[in-house]
Parts: structure tokens; C-alpha cells; sequence
């Protein structure tokens, strides 16, 4: 390969650019925000006085809709505002979904990060700042993370829409193969807890319940292609080390000990899942 040196343009001041330019890019290929397989559900979607949301995009695999601010130069109050107030009007508009804000700008400012901050663990919010670049005749856009406050706090496990599901709602929102291998795990569990537990269906999640109170030590979210396995405090570095070992890419976030795991990982991965399993419960119930 040879070396082809670029100039980085500014989008804002260019006479041939501009944020529609910028979300058609967007629309043609959500992948290249590098937030993962996206599809685009509306652009410009109008939201109750309050404007127009710029993208709102989905991802079909694990049901989050991530709310798009665009603002060509650099973040401004009214930037931050506008992208909180549309992440706020969609998740409480489709609570059966996750939701992130996302704020993309040229320039991502120290004070914009400082504000963002302390909001750490309230608002899963990505920041992304965007660079334009002209090599020869071409110009290329690259949209790098500079801050990634998906995971909240270990408490918000429940979510603020915490009403009951059902069964079949989860089987509509993911499918049946993963809604019953929430099934298995309970089995699982029930193999090694002092008594016995049952499902219980949230819109957020689906957790566990003794028969008289929730016992959420252990959290299901089933996707689209896997099932989300949340456990909560009372697992060890040990533990993920051999989930880790095994492929299954555990995910360590505010106290809590993630992995996913699809039907054929639990099929090839049943006794390891199995152990680390009867392991966990038998620590939170010591």
C-alpha cells in the first residue's frame, strides 16, 4: 500500500458540506458510526415540542434504539440539551426498548466532556466526534468514540419502566428459542439454590421471583440472536476468567458480570455454564 497524505476540512465552513450531506452518509451506512450492525427507523422525526430528532436508528440484534444529534463545528449547551431532551422523549415513548443518546460533533470540547461526566451512570450517552478528511479528489469521514457511558449504574438493573411482562411479549421481542433458554438457566439454578425459583417477566428484563418477592441476583435479557445473562454482585474474577477462556466475552459493568450467550454456545458450553452457574448461587446464598 502506498502512502497518500490527507488535509482535514472543516465540514461547518465548507461551501459543499453540510449535516444533510452528512446524515445521507449516515443513512446510507449506520455502520460507519462504529456503534455496531444499525438500521435506520426515522430521520428527522418530529418529537412533541421540541423540534426534530436528526436519526434514530435500531439494532435489530439486541433491541436498542440509539437517538442521533449531528452538529457540523463544536458542541454547544444547546447541542447537549436537545440530544438528552430526544433521548428522553423516545424511551419514555417505547419503554420496551434500550436507549442511547448519541451526540456527534466536529469538535467534542473539554467542557462538553466535564458536563458529561456528571451525568456518568444517569444517561447512557456516546459522544462521537467526527473528522472529515480530503485525500485527492475524495473526501472520507471517520467518527471516532470519545466517550461511552452505555453501562449505568448497577441499581438501574430494574429500569424506570419496571411494569409487568409476560411471556409471551419476550417471545414477540426476541423468539421463542431464546425465551426458552431462560428456561434452561432456571433449571440450572433450581439445581443448586436451597429453594425453588420462577421466572418473572418484566418489560426491562426478566428476573427472578421466590414466589412472594423479586430475587433479582440473576438477570435474563433475551435478543434477537442471544440471550444477555446479567449476574449481579457475588461472582468472582475467576468466574469470568473462564467464561473469558471460553470465547463467551464477558462484560464487567458497575459491579455487575455480563455475557451472552446464543443457543449454540449453551448447547457446545452446558457444563462450564453449568458449573459457573451452580457456583454463583451457591456463593449469594451462603
Amino acid at each position: 500500500m502506498n502512502y497518500k497524505r490527507h488535509e482535514v476540512i472543516s465540514l461547518k465552513s465548507h461551501p459543499a458540506f453540510n449535516e444533510r450531506w452528512v446524515q445521507d452518509r449516515i443513512e446510507e451506512d449506520p455502520s460507519i458510526l462504529g456503534l455496531g450492525e444499525l438500521q435506520l427507523i426515522a430521520r428527522e422525526r418530529q418529537q412533541e415540542h421540541a423540534g426534530r430528532l436528526d436519526l434514530l436508528l435500531g439494532s435489530a440484534e439486541d433491541a436498542t434504539r440509539y437517538e442521533v444529534e449531528l452538529m457540523l463545528g463544536s458542541t454547544d449547551p444547546s447541542h447537549i440539551v436537545r440530544c438528552i431532551e430526544y433521548w428522553d422523549i423516545e424511551r419514555r415513548r417505547y419503554p420496551a426498548y434500550d436507549h442511547c443518546a448519541v451526540i456527534i460533533a466536529e469538535d467534542i470540547t473539554s467542557r462538553f466532556l466535564n458536563v458529561i461526566s456528571l451525568l456518568s451512570g444517569t444517561i447512557p450517552l456516546v459522544a462521537i466526534q467526527l473528522s472529515a478528511l480530503r485525500i485527492g479528489e475524495h473526501v472520507a469521514l471517520h467518527f471516532a468514540k470519545v466517550l461511552d457511558q452505555r453501562a449505568l449504574r448497577s441499581d438501574d438493573a430494574s429500569d424506570v419502566d419496571d411494569r409487568v411482562a409476560s411471556r409471551q411479549y419476550w417471545i414477540q421481542r426476541s423468539s421463542q428459542p431464546l425465551v426458552e433458554m431462560t428456561d434452561q438457566y432456571l433449571t440450572l439454578i433450581n439445581e443448586i439454590a436451597p429453594q425453588k425459583y420462577q421466572l418473572n417477566y418484566r418489560m426491562p428484563y426478566i428476573g427472578l421471583s421466590d414466589g412472594i418477592r423479586s430475587r433479582n441476583f440473576i438477570l435474563f435479557k433475551p435478543r434477537k440472536r442471544q440471550l444477555y445473562v446479567v449476574m449481579q454482585s457475588g461472582w468472582t474474577e475467576e468466574m469470568r476468567r473462564r467464561l473469558e477462556e471460553a470465547g463467551l466475552e464477558p462484560d464487567q459493568s458497575r459491579g455487575r458480570l455480563i455475557f451472552k450467550l446464543s443457543p449454540s454456545d449453551l448447547a457446545r458450553h452446558m457444563d462450564l455454564v453449568r458449573k459457573i452457574t451452580g457456583e454463583f448461587v451457591a456463593k449469594v446464598h451462603e
